[in-house]
C-alpha cells in the first residue's frame, strides 16, 4: 500500500468519524433539560445495587469492563516504562547527593506526608460512597510517600519504597480485578457481572457488592504503577550515571 492510499483511507475513516460524532452530539438531551436517560439508568442502577456513589456504580459495575481496559493501559506503560529505563552496561549507579531543601520545607513536607497517605487510603476505601475512588486514592497515596523525598533525603524515600515490591503489588492488583471478573463467569453470569456478593445496606463501607472490591484494586494498582513510574524517572534523574560520569 502507498503512502497516498493510506492517506486517502485516514481520510475517510476520520470523515466518518467526524460525521458519527457530530451526530451524536446534535442527538443529545438538551442542556438544562429534565430528560437524561442514561443518567437516569445509571443513578437507578446505583440505587439498586446499594451503592452510594454512581460513578463507582458506572466504573466499577456497569462499564467495569472499560475500566479494565483502562487499568491495562497504565499497567503496559508501567511495564514499558521498566524496560525502556532499565539500567544498561553503558550506565552505574551514583550516590545520590542529598538537594538543599528550605527547613521549612522540610517540616511541612514531613507533617503532610501522614495526612496525605492516610486521605489516599481513606478516598480509596469510601470510593463506592462519596466522590473518590481508587484512581484519585492511589494517585494521592503513592506521591504522598515523595514528600519524604523533600522531608528527608532520597536514600530515606528508597528505605520506604522497595521497588520491587511495588512492581510485584502492581501485577497483582491488576490479577486481582481480572481474577474477580472471572469469578463471576465461574458463578454462572457474566464476566465482572455485580453478582458474586450481596449488595448490604446503603451507604456502608460493604455495600455495592463487588464495588468495593474492585475500586480497591484498582487503588493498589494505581498506587504501586505511580510508586514504579516515579521510581524509575528519579533514579534516572539522581543515581543513574554513565562511564564518563554524566548523568
Amino acid at each position: 500500500m502507498t503512502r497516498g492510499v493510506r492517506l486517502i483511507v485516514l481520510a475517510l475513516g476520520g470523515a466518518g468519524l467526524a460525521a458519527l460524532l457530530v451526530a451524536a452530539c446534535l442527538d443529545l438531551p438538551g442542556f438544562g433539560g429534565t430528560w437524561h436517560p442514561y443518567g437516569d439508568r445509571a443513578v437507578r442502577a446505583s440505587l439498586s445495587r446499594r451503592t452510594a456513589n454512581t460513578i463507582a456504580s458506572v466504573n466499577f459495575d456497569q462499564r467495569a469492563f472499560d475500566t479494565l481496559g483502562e487499568m491495562s493501559i497504565l499497567f503496559a506503560s508501567v511495564v514499558g516504562t521498566v524496560v525502556l529505563l532499565r539500567q544498561t552496561r553503558e550506565e552505574k549507579r551514583g550516590k545520590p547527593e542529598p538537594e538543599q531543601v528550605a527547613l521549612p520545607v522540610r517540616r511541612y513536607a514531613l507533617i503532610v506526608l501522614p495526612v496525605a497517605v492516610l486521605s489516599g487510603l481513606y478516598v480509596i476505601a469510601h470510593g463506592q460512597l462519596s466522590p473518590g475512588g481508587g484512581f484519585q486514592g492511589g494517585v494521592v497515596a503513592a506521591t504522598a510517600l515523595h514528600l519524604l523525598y523533600l522531608g528527608a533525603d532520597y536514600r530515606a524515600l528508597e528505605r520506604v519504597r522497595p521497588v520491587g515490591l511495588f512492581e510485584v503489588g502492581d501485577a497483582l492488583a491488576a490479577s486481582a480485578y481480572v481474577v474477580t471478573g472471572l469469578a463471576a463467569v465461574l458463578a454462572g453470569t457474566a464476566f465482572l457481572a455485580n453478582t458474586l456478593l450481596p449488595y448490604g445496606t446503603f451507604n456502608t463501607l460493604t455495600s455495592g457488592g463487588t464495588v468495593p472490591l474492585l475500586n480497591a484494586a484498582i487503588g493498589m494498582e494505581v498506587a504501586c504503577a505511580a510508586v514504579v513510574l516515579l521510581a524509575r524517572f528519579l533514579d534516572q534523574a539522581v543515581e543513574i550515571e554513565e562511564e564518563n560520569g554524566k548523568r
